[in-house]
This record gives C-alpha cells, structure tokens and sequence, in this order.
C-alpha cells in the first residue's frame, strides 16, 4: 500500500480538527443565543426540538461537577490520541481510523473549551421522540466516532492490520 506525506496529511488533519471545533463553537454561541433563557425551538414536532441546557458532568450529564477532572483527562486524551494520529500510517486502509481519531480530538477539545470557558457544556439538541438526553455537535463526533471504531475494530480491521498498527505506535530506540 502506497503511504501518502506524513506532514500533509498531519497539516490536513488539524485543519479538519479546527473546523470541526469551529463548527461546534459556532453551534454553541447560537444555542446561547437564541435558546437560552427562551422557549425550546421545535424543529420537528414530537421528535426533535433545540433545548438549551449547560451540562456540567460528560456525556448524558455522567460525572456531574467532576470539572478537574475532565480538565486533567481531556488534554491527556487528545495528546494520546494526536501522538496516534501520527504514528499512524498513512495508507488507504487506515483513512476510517484516521478520520475517526480527526473527529473524536474535535469532539473532546469542543467540550473542553466549554468546560474551560464556562464550567459547563453548552448541549442544545434534544431528541424527544425517544427522550434521549439532550447533546451538541461535539458530543455527535464523539459519540459516532466510537460506534464506528467499534464497527471497524469487529468487521473491517483483520488481526493482522492491528498489530501492524500496534508496532507503528511503539516508541523506538535510539542506537
């Protein structure tokens, strides 16, 4: 398999993070905007409505008040997860991981702005035909990231294409 520059795709990768990130920003100074304080926007009746809610645990509210800690494992995660991204091999077979990784650093760094800035998320999305716990942009790259890694993981990685990735991401020694 052919390899692309690993300095484009590293430069493409975090242009994608950052628009990522802007996209969930934009959302959430929206959200603050025309929800909070007012009455939900019902975008489809009975299913799907934007309701203003500022979120201070993870995801679905878990961990309610645990800001230091979030604060301590976000940036721990995204340095593991960017050290993965580039170390990584830049082949065709491994662009799903690759954007997975893109997606789940943008997702954690969206929500780790809010938690930094304000001491809560902004969640704003509230599916209601299901009662599903309300959310935002960054938790859906969040949250689709990991369902389609376990999907890679059961049904397109064979055992081989893993352990080849394993050894990529082993520190070498010098000498």
């Amino acid at each position: 398999m052919k390899e692309r520059n690993n300095k484009y795709v590293m430069i493409w990768n975090i242009v994608i993070i950052l628009l990522l990130i802007f996209l969930d920003q934009i959302t959430k100074i929206g959200a603050i905007a025309f929800l909070k304080d007012k009455a939900d926007i019902i975008l489809i009746k009975g299913v799907l409505q934007l309701h203003y809610l500022e979120n201070t645990g993870a995801a679905f509210s878990m961990l309610e008040g645990k800001q230091l800690l979030f604060s301590i494992i976000t940036p721990i995660l995204c340095v593991g997860l960017l050290y993965i991204l580039g170390k990584m091999p830049k082949t065709n077979k491994n662009l799903p991981l690759n954007y997975i990784i893109v997606f789940l650093v943008a997702g954690a760094i969206g929500n780790y702005i809010d938690r930094i800035m304000n001491h809560y998320v902004v969640d704003f999305i509230y599916v209601s035909l299901i009662n599903f716990p309300v959310f935002n942009v960054a938790d859906c790259y969040v949250t689709v990231s990991v369902i389609l890694l376990f999907i890679l993981i059961m049904f397109y990685y064979k055992d081989e294409d893993l352990e080849e990735l394993k050894q990529h991401l082993r520190f070498k020694k010098n000498g």
